[in-house]
């Protein structure tokens, strides 16, 4: 691949910062907060966290096509906590929250101005990394 636009640097930047600040997000709630995450908040991290690696080696290496696993995990982790939220928020879904584990799924630790929950947070910076990730696409087919 030839060389990388400063457009293109810059966005691969945006979405390890993003990448990072969830990842530092989640650790947070839980070891600070003391949180404990329930099932669908492990599966959410298990797509969050190698985001910052695999967006890191590919800003440090400056090679777009080290982060398209990316874009796939972000685009699962973003239905995943889509998913999550509504367990939480329809009453129609929140029984099956309750059978979730130790944790239910249902249980909303934090909930600021009424709608802004943890897995509300996680959507927003799966949707952020994803669309992140379009935009630096359609940015190298340009070139």
């Amino acid at each position: 691949m030839g060389k990388m636009s400063k457009k293109a640097e810059n966005l691969l930047l945006l979405i390890w910062v993003q990448a990072f600040v969830a990842l530092a997000g989640s650790l947070f709630y839980s070891e600070v907060m003391g949180y404990v995450p329930c099932e669908l908040c492990w599966i959410q991290r298990i797509f969050m966290y190698p985001l910052v690696i695999i967006y890191g080696v590919a800003a440090i290496k400056k090679e777009i096509s080290i982060a398209l696993p990316g874009l796939i995990l972000s685009g699962l982790g973003m239905l995943v906590s889509i998913y999550h939220y509504l367990v939480q928020k329809l009453p129609a879904l929140q029984e099956a929250g309750d059978a979730c584990g130790l944790v239910p799924c249902n249980a909303a630790y934090v909930n600021y101005f009424g709608f802004i929950t943890i897995p509300f947070l996680a959507g927003l910076a799966f949707i952020i990394i994803f669309v992140l990730h379009l935009m630096l696409l359609k940015t190298t087919r340009g070139n």
